[in-house]
């Protein structure tokens, strides 16, 4: 079993920065790829920004710029950096892994991101 908890959330004002993290636990060989997805009330959930087992990474237009993710193999943990954060950046923020080789989907419960004007 592979569990993933992420901290971080709370309050911030627009132009504020916040840090996301998420601490992965458990047994499987690798992640495909560490993800960071988010859903602001009343929308679909989306994806913020994804890193490979490569460490390469991809960010979704609105966030280009602004945040940063990032992975820490000997703590187990990912990070998103958030830089310049917007009203509209307001969301729960998640995280997600598939494991390599089974292609086991595993999703932490969110954190809140808050974002004032």
């Amino acid at each position: 079993q592979v569990h993933l908890v992420e901290s971080g959330g709370g309050p911030v004002q627009a132009g504020g920065s916040q840090r996301l993290s998420c601490a992965v636990s458990g047994r499987f060989f690798f992640a495909n790829d560490m993800v960071w997805y988010r859903q602001a009330p009343g929308k679909e959930r989306e994806l913020v920004a994804s890193m490979s087992r490569g460490s390469s990474t991809n960010y979704a237009d609105g966030v280009k710029g602004r945040f940063t993710i990032s992975g820490d193999k000997v703590k187990n943990t990912v990070y998103l950096q958030m830089d310049s954060l917007k009203p509209e950046d307001t969301a729960v923020y998640y995280c997600y892994l598939r494991t390599w080789p089974e292609g086991l989907d595993y999703w932490g419960k969110g954190t809140l991101i808050t974002v004032s004007s």
